[in-house]
């Protein structure tokens, strides 16, 4: 997407100089900033992903919670909720709340009991976690009556 819009700049750029028409230029000059910032957000998203498993478990062993995560979902896939449930709460300890989250995503798949699961959820709820907040609110799925408030 960032190319393209890199290449539609370039476009207005060159008919905005060819015709002299400052409209052109300035559409010209929006498009290339937001094309070189889709370049810079790609580049950043990129740093947070692994290439190998290899690579996930070196930054897990170093403690990088994103890594225990990702792990974590790899052994959850394989059918192996014990191992995703040590990963997951190396990375609860290290305070990721998103690994709160998945905890409770894990205890609902593995036990089919959302209740089970309702203390991570308020954990994560309690740390920000929009979608964990989103359970609480009356007449959802964790406060059905309104009294299960966070």
């Amino acid at each position: 997407m960032a190319v393209f819009l890199l290449l539609v700049a370039a476009g207005f750029s060159v008919a905005g100089l060819i015709t002299g028409n400052d409209t052109l230029l300035r559409i010209g000059w929006v498009v290339w900033a937001f094309g070189l910032l889709g370049l810079l957000l790609r580049r950043l998203r990129g740093r947070r992903k692994f290439r190998t498993v290899e690579e996930a478990q070196a930054a897990a062993e170093a403690g990088n919670p994103h890594a225990l995560r990702s792990l974590a979902s790899v052994a959850k896939l394989s059918g192996d909720f014990v191992e995703a449930e040590r990963l997951l709460l190396l990375a609860v300890d290290r305070g990721d709340v998103e690994a709160m989250w998945d905890m409770g995503r894990l205890y609902d798949l593995r036990d089919g009991d959302l209740v089970a699961a309702e203390p991570w959820f308020r954990m994560a709820a309690e740390h920000g976690h929009f979608f964990a907040k989103r359970l609480f609110r009356p007449g959802h799925a964790l406060n059905m009556d309104g009294t299960n408030s966070l």
